[in-house]
């Protein structure tokens, strides 16, 4: 059995630390800001601020059931009365 390698023992002391390798694609001139928010997020005095700010711009809405939602939906000025008809006469 042979030595584990440096990035190996990196790796390991890494995921032992909560840490999980993360590979994503953006354009080239995204990924200086890409590697900015990724120190931000492991370095102890930004962290908790980086995350708040990620999660209020970035994390899922709520989801609402369709009572909420149509409770939350504004319908001021619509009207929402309809005519009852009761149909068309018909020859038989």
């Amino acid at each position: 059995m042979g030595k584990r390698s440096s990035v190996a023992n990196h790796r390991a002391r890494k995921a032992r630390a909560g840490f999980v390798r993360v590979e994503i694609s953006v354009r080239k001139e995204d990924a200086p800001l890409v590697r900015r928010v990724a120190a931000a997020l492991t370095d102890p005095s930004r962290r908790a601020d980086a995350r708040a700010l990620l999660r209020q711009r970035f994390s899922a809405p709520a989801k609402l059931s369709l009572k909420a939602l149509l409770a939350s939906a504004p319908l001021d000025g619509i009207d929402l009365d309809r005519a009852r008809e009761l149909g068309r006469e018909v020859d038989l």
